[in-house]
């Protein structure tokens, strides 16, 4: 397998889907869907969709009612970086090389952009039960829901931005990253999983593997941020000590951050291989996660 162009072909795919949900930005309101387009088809990585995507195969999904799910998991994660960026919150002027979202259509319409693009991915995921209307697709919803709402990503958000400049314990600052990351990715892989019918067991299994790609990928993102350099993160390094973030390298050091990547991602990846399906492409891609250098 070549994983690179197994990976392009895969990020096409998500792309072409993303394409296909996106409105086109005319009419009154075309600024804010030129912002909304401007945020989503910004060259991502498309990782939480292609995780979807891959664990919905794992169990042995094959229908098309995963792509509202996909394409909604990356609206979440794109207008989640259009309000990160805000300068209410991490204040930063570029995001993927080039201007942010409020940089380049101005603060009001960034935050209008990043909620109407909440709004629109939940219009979407509602757009999967004209496929199927079985429990499974309601299962999925109400998960994909919690995960991205107050008891996910957004709590995570809110508990960060209250905790900056302040000395907080490492299970507090776990918590962060559990909410603000992992739940995310627990997301994207649990929801997979749900739609193709896995057994309640092996939900639970995807749940526990998501977490410690979730917490590993996040740890990597705080030791980039010390050692990687703007141009190759293509946003600007060095933001996790000027917004006086609490990280895993600030309490640590970097070479415990490390061993808790190596620990984390082992973990998954052993627990992905004790599931009694395959999925090798799967596997590639939780390493190039936890091992990436941007």
């Amino acid at each position: 397998m070549d994983f690179k162009t197994e990976l392009e072909a895969r990020t096409e795919r998500v792309d072409a889907i993303l394409e296909k949900y996106l409105p086109e930005a005319e009419g009154p309101q075309k600024t804010v869907l030129e912002a909304m387009r401007y945020s989503v088809m910004s060259g991502g990585k498309r990782l939480r969709p292609i995780l979807m995507h891959e664990t919905y195969s794992l169990f042995g999904g094959r229908e098309r009612v995963i792509e509202p799910f996909m394409a909604a998991i990356e609206m979440i994660h794109s207008y989640s970086l259009v309000h990160d960026d805000l300068p209410a919150l991490d204040d930063d002027d570029y995001r993927r090389g080039r201007k942010s979202t409020h940089a380049a259509y101005g603060e009001a319409m960034g935050i209008l952009a990043g909620d109407a693009l909440l709004n629109l991915a939940f219009e979407t995921v509602s757009s999967a039960f004209t496929i199927d209307q079985g429990p499974n697709t309601a299962n999925a919803f109400s998960l994909f829901a919690r995960k991205t709402g107050v008891f996910g990503m957004i709590g995570g958000q809110v508990v960060d931005v209250e905790t900056e400049g302040k000395q907080i314990s490492p299970d507090l600052m776990r918590f962060i990253h559990e909410k603000k990351t992992a739940a995310l990715i627990e997301a994207a892989m649990m929801t997979g999983a749900v739609l193709a019918g896995a057994s309640r067991m092996d939900i639970t299994a995807t749940g526990s593997i998501a977490h410690d790609v979730g917490l590993a990928f996040q740890i990597r993102d705080d030791i980039l941020d010390v050692t990687g350099t703007t141009e190759t993160l293509g946003k600007p390094a060095g933001s996790d000590e000027k917004n006086s973030k609490n990280t895993y390298v600030k309490y640590f050091g970097l070479e415990k951050a490390e061993k808790e990547v190596e620990i984390l991602s082992e973990r998954a990846l052993a627990d992905l291989s004790s599931l009694s399906y395959e999925n090798p492409f799967l596997t590639e891609l939780i390493k190039s996660l936890v091992y990436r250098n941007k």
